[in-house]
């Protein structure tokens, strides 16, 4: 039986506001918001992001995180697009022929902003 990711949950204290930026970070619609936001891709085959308010903050690193892969700019490009909307840089990475950066969103969840060194790995 195959499945598909339906969606992407984020624990937050302002889901309006990460909704926000998440969907202008990747041209997503955001479909909902009150104690929760949705955030919906145009493409019916990418996953939603939906955001939750909880009471709680963010205390350790996450266990999961999203990378994403520019496919018509490059990663810089990217990293400089993503800090303009709010996002935080932690740190760059170069290993096994891939190059990415560690990046904060405005309530502190990692995510990584990669691209392949060696183009025909793209």
């Amino acid at each position: 039986m195959p499945l598909s990711v339906n969606a992407f949950i984020f624990d937050c204290h302002n889901p309006g506001e990460l909704a926000r930026f998440w969907s202008v970070a990747l041209d997503y619609k955001i479909t909902a918001e009150e104690n929760e936001a949705i955030a919906t891709p145009s493409d019916a085959h990418s996953s939603r992001l939906m955001f939750l308010k909880v009471p709680e903050g963010k205390t350790v690193k996450n266990r999961v995180h999203l990378d994403l892969r520019p496919s018509d700019t490059s990663r810089d490009a990217e990293v400089d697009r993503f800090i303009g909307l709010g996002a935080r840089k932690v740190a760059d990475f170069n290993e096994h022929s891939w190059a990415w950066t560690v990046l904060l969103d405005p309530e502190g969840n990692e995510f990584r902003v990669e691209q392949p060194i060696d183009a025909s790995m793209a």
